[in-house]
């Protein structure tokens, strides 16, 4: 293992900690450092010259476990509080806009146990912005103006988490559990528990947040990670100066000690009944931490093989059976003192029918690991994999990174900061052993949720109103179950071929910087890229399958996605060795037919390629799958009006702009009628015609990329009797976009489509232009100087919703901006006028912005521009947009940054007043208005006030026939290149 220079060293002449040297990656050039300041503050430094962001992580060991009686929520709320004002810089949200307005973003997270503060910068910004952050630990400002607009925050977070499902459940375990330990708690907080009963009680919250932070909030129990472009000894420097001052009051970690669960929680039976459509089991034990044995890793073995996919496996039995679409296995909540391991299947209408046999086959599967013993040759596959994971890791983003980081300090020794438990290193059969067996009947909280349940229970969870019933389930009648289940045979995981061995890199002697059209024929197109920057022995390939009929209906699309989805279901036993090798896949829809892509250690890929396409090419309709796939993907289709009104209403809006996209409510119609022989029809139709677009790119040679292709298109096209036949060149299929009217305003008014949903939402949509580079720079410097006076204004002030944002928006080459914005305070109409109003100021701040400012937001928006690519698969993302979308504009960072350098601000100036202020002469905009139960009632009256000129959309569909289409940019230089 590879091990880090100058790691340990100690500010201010604080004694040496002596707990290792850290591991890195072999490939990791980076320098970290541990020091420790006077206050007792202990930080890593990581000094990367090779960044275009820095970022910094404070994690803080205290969260909502130790919310004070009374006022639950109050940590997650005071997280909240500290972005608001310092002493030192007392500007509201002052932290945000300077982040945001130097091309940085900012966030945190409340845990159990811990707070998280975190954000990234543009490199030449971060000085100033460390300084903004470590004011948040020294003298923050909370005021009581604040304290109750930040309160409805919280409350419109919540709001939009009690028709979650995942939320429901969470709360309902915890709810089920002794009521003196802090896991009982509800975390988030709302208005009541932050407010109203508070004041009934005579507490003043914002005192309470005061004291809280005094209390808990110490430099001993905080820990910084600082990732700088500097050497290590500047960053020293800078983070000593900043950081010291934050108090040191000597606090202990708060610990809670015990388990959450008595005998009263432990042998239960739960049913729930969920919001969404489905039937979900979930298998729960408490059990032994296994943080404490990290590198011995008994909970990342047995998850391995009680959650494994293959053939003789316990998800394939259940799949066989027809019972089961999905299984996962492994450690969930977890703290120092106790933790939990379940297991969740999905199940079918039929396996919910026999969820006795699929606890008795779980407990059988249990048995069977316990008298096979821990097998070294899994764990030591575990540990090759994981070896190799952690040794080629992909760079990430530097906020991701430090966040991971901060959180493991408060946990591992410091040489295995970096690493974490990802790297099982110590087999020990006993450990592992005493785990098994606490996965027993006298142990187990077995949580069944389904819509079966309506009308059948006779409790309601406090938080959630999440409707359960309970009942003890007793040894005796697990064992019946294990007896009763049906006899499968049930099998270790075989070796894992997949496991790469070889990891050298390709000699590439064309160091090209832009992809490269290497191949074209009739049959196909190949782009290829090799890896010239990241040096991993990894590859990434995209293939997309062009085929006309695809989407030519909504029974087509309809048939497309069942094609897709079952040739996912038959290649699961066997891809599953690879993605847990490092090796991942995927197939699903894309615009113009379906895609494959394949990406990790390129090793072995060819081998999982072509197994791919032999599974295309001898594609069959096995009729009891697809009796599973139609009910999985009907249950989808379902449970789109159970989205989050803001979705639905992006979904809304882009049903109005693209061309050839179909209602999911006729999909779903055309869905019921399928039939297995519909599909055994279509799909030979489907492939007859095809053209196959390829991008590969990384650790490949080329005559390793022409083989791929080559091997494609004799699979396809070259065999005896072939599969595909080549595109005619009017068959090419374009995405295209309806264009709105010139100086025009439309709206679509809609009902939520859950009318349990008390919120309302808004897509504000304006449309500018078609992919341009000077226009492209005009846009993205207005949305970077827009975006956090639209969070401030809407979210910060006037609170309307939690979700609240401002984003330019890409629809097949046609650009424009979005106002989203999610409400329970306030209907789709008013937010509406809220806009506009912003507009307006936006008006008078874009008209009034001084040389100096322009200037600012110009550097800031070209080093966004030029940050590169962390990864492979960052950069083949990026190239393969150009390909798909028909641009080909490889080098539109570098064009549009020669736009930006020639930009003035007299013509940001008229572009604003062009194409985006209100009335603005070639404006073109669109108002989606999505109304939750709660602001219903107000439907009528708004589509009567919105003043005039204005077109109301009342069928979608019959609009979008009615208006022009953008030309496609693939419509002329399709094969012409």
């Amino acid at each position: 293992m590879a091990v880090g220079n100058e790691n340990v060293e100690v500010a201010a002449a604080v004694p040496m900690d002596k707990s290792g040297e850290i591991v890195k990656p072999r490939t990791d050039k980076r320098e970290y450092r541990r020091i420790v300041l006077k206050n007792s503050l202990e930080v890593l430094l990581i000094s990367d010259p090779e960044t275009d962001k820095c970022a910094a992580s404070m994690n803080v060991s205290v969260g909502s476990f130790s919310d004070p009686e009374g006022l639950d929520g109050l940590a997650h709320f005071l997280e909240h509080m500290l972005f608001y004002a310092s002493e030192k810089y007392p500007e509201e949200d002052s932290y945000s806009k300077y982040i945001t307005e130097h091309g940085g973003s900012t966030n945190a997270y409340t845990s159990t146990e811990d707070t998280n503060y975190h954000f990234d910068i543009n490199t030449d910004s971060f000085d100033e912005a460390l300084d903004r952050f470590a004011q948040f630990f020294i003298k923050p400002l909370m005021s009581a103006d604040a304290t109750m607009r930040e309160i409805k925050a919280v409350d419109s977070e919540n709001q939009k988490n009690l028709l979650s499902d995942s939320w429901r459940m969470r709360q309902l375990q915890k709810h089920l559990s002794r009521e003196d330990h802090p896991y009982h708690k509800f975390s988030t907080g709302n208005m009541d528990t932050l407010h109203v009963q508070p004041e009934a009680k005579g507490i003043d919250t914002r005192s309470e947040l005061i004291k809280f932070y005094d209390n808990h909030y110490s430099a001993n129990i905080m820990h910084l990670v600082v990732y700088g472009k500097e050497s290590l000894d500047k960053t020293q420097c800078l983070v000593e100066r900043m950081f010291q001052e934050i108090r040191n009051t000597n606090k202990s970690v708060p610990r809670f000690p015990g388990q959450p669960c008595t005998q009263d929680h432990l042998q239960v039976l739960v049913k729930a009944v969920p919001i969404k459509q489905g039937h979900k089991l979930t298998v729960s034990w408490p059990i032994t931490p296994s943080i404490h044995h990290y590198e011995e890793a008994p909970c990342m073995y047995l998850g391995h093989l009680i959650g494994h996919e293959s053939e003789g496996s316990l998800f394939h039995a259940l799949k066989a059976l027809g019972w089961a679409t999905r299984l996962y296995a492994g450690e969930g909540d977890w703290t120092m003192d106790y933790a939990f391991f379940n297991v969740s299947v999905d199940l079918t209408d039929a396996g919910h029918e026999h969820m006795q046999d699929i606890i008795g086959l779980l407990f059988r599967h249990i048995k069977l690991l316990q008298q096979s013993g821990v097998s070294q040759w899994i764990f030591d596959e575990l540990s090759a994999i994981s070896e190799a994971e952690f040794h080629y890791q992909a760079k990430i983003d530097p906020i991701s990174y430090v966040v991971d980081i901060s959180s493991n300090m408060t946990i591992y020794p410091t040489k295995h900061w970096l690493v974490g438990s990802s790297l099982p290193s110590k087999f020990n059969p006993a450990i592992v052993q005493k785990i098994l067996n606490e996965l027993s009947p006298s142990n187990v909280r077995i949580f069944w949720k389904s819509n079966k349940f309506e009308g059948q229970t006779d409790k309601v969870e406090p938080w959630y109103n999440t409707a359960y019933s309970f009942e003890n389930i007793t040894e005796t009648t697990i064992q019946e179950w294990v007896k009763s289940a049906p006899d499968v045979n049930l099998l270790l995981p075989t070796p894992n071929v997949f496991i790469p061995t070889d990891f050298s890199l390709r000699d590439v002697k064309d160091k090209e910087t832009f992809p490269v059209l290497l191949r074209k024929t009739s049959f196909s197109r190949l782009w290829y890229k090799p890896d010239t920057k990241f040096f991993k022995p990894k590859a990434y390939v995209t293939i997309d399958f062009n085929c006309p009929l695809a989407f030519s209906s909504p029974e087509a699309a309809v048939l497309s996605n069942t094609f897709v989805w079952l040739l996912v279901d038959y290649l699961n036993e066997y891809a599953y060795y690879a993605q847990t090798a490092g090796l991942d896949y995927g197939l699903s829809i894309s615009d113009n037919g379906f895609e494959l892509y394949l990406v990790g250690f390129n090793h072995k890929l060819r081998i999982l390629l072509e197994a791919v396409m032999q599974k295309i090419a001898k594609f069959e309709v096995k009729p009891d799958r697809f009796s599973v796939v139609k009910e999985t993907m009907t249950k989808a289709y379902q449970n789109y009006k159970f989205q989050q009104p803001y979705q639905q209403a992006l979904s809304y809006c882009s049903l109005v702009l693209q061309d050839n996209n179909w209602p999911w409510t006729e999909e779903l119609d055309a869905l019921s009628h399928l039939e297995p022989e519909d599909l055994v029809s279509y799909v030979p139709v489907l492939l007859s015609r095809t053209f196959v677009e390829c991008y590969i790119a990384g650790n490949v040679e080329k005559n390793e990329a022409e083989s791929m292709v080559k091997y494609i298109e004799d699979v396809l096209f070259n065999g005896p009797k072939p599969i595909s036949r080549p595109l005619f060149p009017s068959q090419f299929l374009t995405s295209r976009v309806i264009e709105l009217g010139t100086g025009m305003r439309y709206f679509y008014h809609q009902e939520g489509s859950n009318p349990s949903d008390e919120n309302s939402a808004l897509v504000h949509y304006i449309q500018v232009h078609q992919d341009e580079f000077a226009m492209n720079s005009k846009l993205q410097l207005f949305s970077l100087i827009a975006k956090q006076a639209t969070f401030h204004q809407l979210r910060t002030v006037e609170q309307l919703g939690y979700i609240t944002s401002l984003s330019r928006s890409l629809y097949a080459g046609v650009y424009g901006v979005q106002f989203i914005i999610q409400s329970s305070v306030k209907g789709p109409g008013h937010i509406d006028s809220r806009v506009e109003s912003l507009l307006k100021d936006l008006e008078s701040k874009i008209n009034k912005i001084s040389d100096e400012e322009f200037k600012s937001n110009v550097t800031t928006l070209i080093d966004m521009k030029l940050e590169k690519h962390k990864n492979l698969s960052d950069e083949s993302y990026c190239y393969w947009e150009e390909i798909q979308n028909g641009t080909f504009k490889f080098n539109r960072r570098y064009e549009e940054v020669a736009a930006l350098r020639e930009l003035k601000k007299e013509e940001l100036i008229d572009f604003f007043n062009e194409y985006i202020k209100v009335d603005a002469p070639k404006k073109k905009s669109l108002s989606i208005c999505v109304y939750g139960s709660q602001h219903l009632k107000e439907m009528a009256s708004d589509k009567e006030e919105v003043a005039l000129p204005f077109i109301e959309i009342e069928d979608i569909v019959g609009f979008r026939k009615s208006q022009p289409l953008y030309g496609s940019l693939k419509g002329w230089n399709q094969l012409k290149l």
